[in-house]
């Protein structure tokens, strides 16, 4: 049985999810919260390729702690994760601190947005977007 870590992002507690447990809903140990849904998951090399292959779609905002349209679109991607819990999963992955993630999905500018179906990308959109424009793009893409 495969194993992945993944960070609570209520109270930032280390949960350890059984890969093929990906697609129910499980709550972190220490504050119950949960763990894949209602907010921004924390990606890693260690958990991405796992949440990729859950059945539920999976967006991505690649960013930078420096990069101030990131830091301004966070509450964006973070408002959009909590109106779609349950339908869509939505991970943030720091290019700092995951530079193998970036390069192996070709990360050239920040913020840069991608949208999986089934671990493949469907759609990607480079730039900070106003919330009305973001939900606009994100209907389309997770149509494709």
């Amino acid at each position: 049985m495969s194993t992945f870590n993944t960070r609570c992002p209520s109270c930032s507690g280390i949960n350890r999810i059984p890969t093929e447990r990906i697609n129910e809903t499980p709550n972190c140990g220490k504050c119950q919260s949960p763990l894949l849904d209602g907010a921004p998951i924390e990606g890693t090399e260690l958990n991405f390729n796992a949440i990729l292959a859950s059945d539920v779609p999976v967006v991505v905002d690649f960013w930078a702690p420096w990069c101030n349209p990131c830091v301004g679109f966070a509450p964006i991607f973070s408002d959009v994760a909590a109106e779609r819990s349950g339908m869509v999963r939505f991970v943030k992955i720091d290019t700092e601190s995951q530079q193998n993630l970036a390069a192996q999905h070709q990360i050239r500018s920040i913020p840069t947005i991608m949208v999986f179906k089934n671990g493949k990308r469907v759609d990607s959109i480079n730039g900070a977007l106003p919330k009305s424009q973001f939900d606009q793009w994100l209907n389309q893409a997770l149509t494709k």
